[in-house]
């Protein structure tokens, strides 16, 4: 399994706006996109020096080509979007993980 992992630090001026549109808009479009089988958003508990809140959002996928399939036709567009909507207001940092063994209890 490949875990597709964004870290976005947003500006406390549009957080509440930003968060209700990536639980409401953004997720949903990129699950949408057929390519991932779940999707969490963790906020991140540790304070930045930059201010803001800091989020996580991870995407789950079956293997490699479906990543590699969105980030071929859909992630432009998504990026895009985000970038319009909240231009000089986020920050994000992607990677990229793939799972070795799940471990339960």
């Amino acid at each position: 399994m490949i875990i597709y992992n964004v870290t976005v630090n947003i500006e406390d001026s549009v957080h509440n706006e930003w968060l209700q549109w990536m639980k409401e808009v953004h997720i949903p479009e990129v699950l949408k996109t057929g390519l991932f089988s779940q999707s969490r958003l963790s906020k991140v508990l540790i304070d930045e020096e930059m201010g803001g809140q800091t989020y996580s959002i991870q995407y789950s996928c079956n293997s490699m080509s479906d990543y590699e399939k969105y980030e071929e036709l859909y992630a432009p567009g998504l990026r895009q979007e985000t970038e319009q909507r909240y231009k000089g207001k986020t920050v994000f940092f992607r990677t990229l993980l793939e799972v070795v063994e799940d471990f339960f209890i």
